[in-house]
Parts: structure tokens; C-alpha cells; sequence
């Protein structure tokens, strides 16, 4: 039965890495079955990007983050991102549904996690951010022609609430602190926002700890081992 168990994971992964570059892991000391969700490039959403840009696909990753809840055989969630950020509504909606998932979940920075890419490394029950990986905390952008009446700026600024929200109820962050963060007018030249570099992030309350992949699995294991000991008492 193992065999078979172990053929259908490896089948599940080749489809995993060859479409959405993810996969389950269940080699570890435990046998935990860890779904490993890597987020990177740009968060794609309503609209197609460029087929030269590195995407992560909103209808892909939705489903499969539902799957993971629903599923009795996986017992975690690692979330690996890199991202410089992309649709906002889209990137909301995954940070939010990675935040509702039950199971233990922690998201680790490696690179970047910059713009919508903030909410989503927080969105985990712990997270981590690499020492030289970078988060750029800005407010929404919009970008072409936009058509200058009150509600639609009404909307850009329930918007930018909805991710201030968010950020502040997932991590240690203050929202005055962040909201300084992002409409500061001293660090970007041709912007306004912050660059946060690995134990900044940590020290303003964005991130937990400063860590790499080592230090994320070591977390991922605790939290999946207090919850099944928790379970058994």
C-alpha cells in the first residue's frame, strides 16, 4: 500500500512541477505531506500578462490552495514566494485564502515580496523572510488612463484599506507604521513607498523571523506535530 501511495505522489508531482511548479513533499523524518505552493513573478489575474513574463496564475492557484484544505492526506502548507507583485485584487484574494486555510501553513521570502507580494508573506501562521530578500511596501498604482471621477477614487482607497487591513491583522505591524511605510517620499526616487531588506522586515512587524528554507520546514514540522498531538489529547 505504501508503494502504491508513494507512485501516485510521485505521478501527482510530475503534473504539479510540470504545470503550476508545485509539488508534495512527504520525505521528511515525519512522513507530513507538505504541499509546497511557489508564487512567483508576476500575480496574474484578470488580465493576461505578456507570455515573456514569469506568472503566477490566480485560476491555478485558487484551486489548488482549496484542494489542500479539503484534502485529508496533506498536513501542511509551505508557501515559497518571490513575486514583485501584479493584480491586486487577485493577490488579495489568494493572501486571503491562504490566511482561512485551517491546516498549519508558513510562507517564506526568498527574493522579493514587493507590492501585493506584502499581504501574501504575511497571510501564513508563521513567515519568514530571507536575509537578503527585499519587500517594497508602496500604495496601489494604477496604471493607463484612468477616468478621474470621485468613486473611482473612492474605490482605489477602500482598496488600499482592504490590504492595510489585511497586512496589519496577519502580522506584528502597526497600521500607523505601515501606512508610513508605504507614503514615504525619502527612499524611492521616482516613488513613494519603503524597500525593506530581510531583518528590517522583521523589525517593523512585517515578518516574523529572518530564515531560510532549513528554518521554515523546522517551523512547518512544529505546527503540524502540535496540532496532530493536540488532536490525539
Amino acid at each position: 500500500m505504501e508503494k502504491t501511495d508513494n507512485n501516485d505522489i510521485n505521478k501527482c508531482n510530475q503534473e504539479l512541477i510540470t504545470d503550476f511548479g508545485q509539488i508534495i513533499l512527504n520525505n521528511n523524518k515525519y512522513k507530513h505531506r507538505i504541499h509546497l505552493l511557489n508564487i512567483i513573478g508576476e500575480i496574474e489575474g484578470h488580465e493576461n500578462s505578456p507570455q515573456t513574463s514569469k506568472t503566477s496564475k490566480y485560476e491555478h492557484i485558487i484551486p489548488l490552495l482549496a484542494a489542500v484544505e479539503e484534502s485529508d492526506d496533506i498536513d501542511g502548507l509551505l508557501v515559497i514566494l518571490n513575486t514583485l507583485g501584479g493584480d491586486v485584487e487577485s493577490g488579495l484574494a489568494i493572501a486571503e485564502m491562504i490566511g482561512s486555510i485551517s491546516k498549519p501553513k508558513v510562507c517564506l521570502v526568498l527574493g522579493g515580496g514587493h507590492s501585493i507580494g506584502v499581504p501574501l508573506a504575511v497571510s501564513g501562521d508563521v513567515t519568514f523572510i530571507a536575509p537578503s530578500a527585499t519587500m517594497i511596501v508602496h500604495p496601489i498604482r494604477v496604471g493607463g488612463m484612468v477616468l478621474g471621477v470621485k468613486q473611482n477614487f473612492e474605490y482605489i482607497e477602500r482598496m488600499q484599506d482592504r490590504i492595510l487591513d489585511f497586512t496589519v491583522a496577519h502580522s506584528g505591524v502597526k497600521k500607523e507604521d505601515l501606512q508610513n511605510l508605504m507614503f514615504n517620499t525619502q527612499e524611492l526616487t521616482k516613488d513613494i513607498g519603503s524597500i525593506l531588506v530581510g531583518k528590517q522586515a522583521v523589525d517593523v512587524g512585517l515578518i516574523n523571523k529572518v530564515g531560510g528554507i532549513k528554518e521554515a520546514f523546522n517551523e512547518l514540522y512544529d505546527l503540524i506535530n502540535q496540532r496532530k498531538n493536540s488532536k490525539i489529547s
